[in-house]
């Protein structure tokens, strides 16, 4: 096979997906800019964009991105200074036919949903491996208040239970192995559920307990899914 005819690693892969999603980004534009290792090249051509002359300001969904961001050149602001937005570009761990997700494999959930969910249209990017038939097998991120902890995990799993579904709650460590702590200083509950069949039972269930600030369940949220395989790229519209 000849080089040009290769496979597209998955790196390329994610620089394909990002590459078509910069072909939705108009001049004027509000962008929401979303998390993570499929993001990041988005965010990288954005700023090449901005630097030949695009005019657009950008929401980060995390202090990460806005490092990013901020370092190619993007014009930042905030969703109180701008709270309407028309397009976010953000990654996912899973994405299923109905373009449901789960989100918060980096921790950015809460940020990522309160930008997406002020955005006219949210894209989602990801290489062809996060594309599943059904949600689940990547373990849900659950954002919880650290205070009460304890009793946040046990209202959890009985939600869990009560939706139908069993598995393993487990507390996110951070690289220093300690627990993980999110940008606005909460912990992450990750949910090894295996199959998820009605994402939306559980997250009404999970939104009713007290401590859980967020979940990485985005339902009807993103409008269109980028998706890059081996083969190229090909893009989903929700039904």
């Amino acid at each position: 096979m000849s080089a040009e005819n290769a496979p597209l690693t998955v790196d390329a892969q994610k620089r394909a997906a990002a590459a078509r999603a910069l072909e939705f980004v108009r001049s004027g534009m509000r962008l929401g800019l979303g998390t993570g290792s499929t993001a990041r090249p988005f965010v990288e051509m954005v700023g090449e964009k901005v630097r030949a002359g695009m005019q657009i300001v950008a929401v980060p969904t995390s202090e990460a991105t806005r490092a990013l961001a901020a370092e190619v050149g993007i014009p930042l602001t905030t969703l109180d200074e701008t709270p309407e937005l028309d397009l976010t570009v953000d990654g996912a761990d899973e994405i299923d036919p109905a373009l449901t997700l789960i989100k918060g494999g980096g921790g950015a959930l809460l940020r990522e949903k309160i930008v997406a969910s002020a955005s006219h249209r949210m894209i989602v990017i990801a290489d062809e491996s996060k594309w599943v038939s059904v949600l689940g097998r990547f373990p849900l991120p659950i954002e919880v208040n650290a205070f009460g902890l304890a009793a946040t995990r046990r209202a959890v799993e009985r939600a869990i239970a009560d939706a139908g579904l069993h598995g393993s709650l487990s507390l996110r460590s951070g690289k220093d192995g300690h627990a993980f702590v999110t940008d606005g200083g909460h912990l992450i509950l990750d949910a090894a559920l295996g199959r998820i069949a009605d994402p939306q039972a559980l997250a009404d269930r999970l939104v009713t307990v007290p401590g859980v600030v967020e979940h990485g369940l985005f339902v009807g949220i993103a409008q269109t899914a980028i998706l890059a395989g081996p083969a190229g790229v090909r893009i989903v519209e929700r039904p």
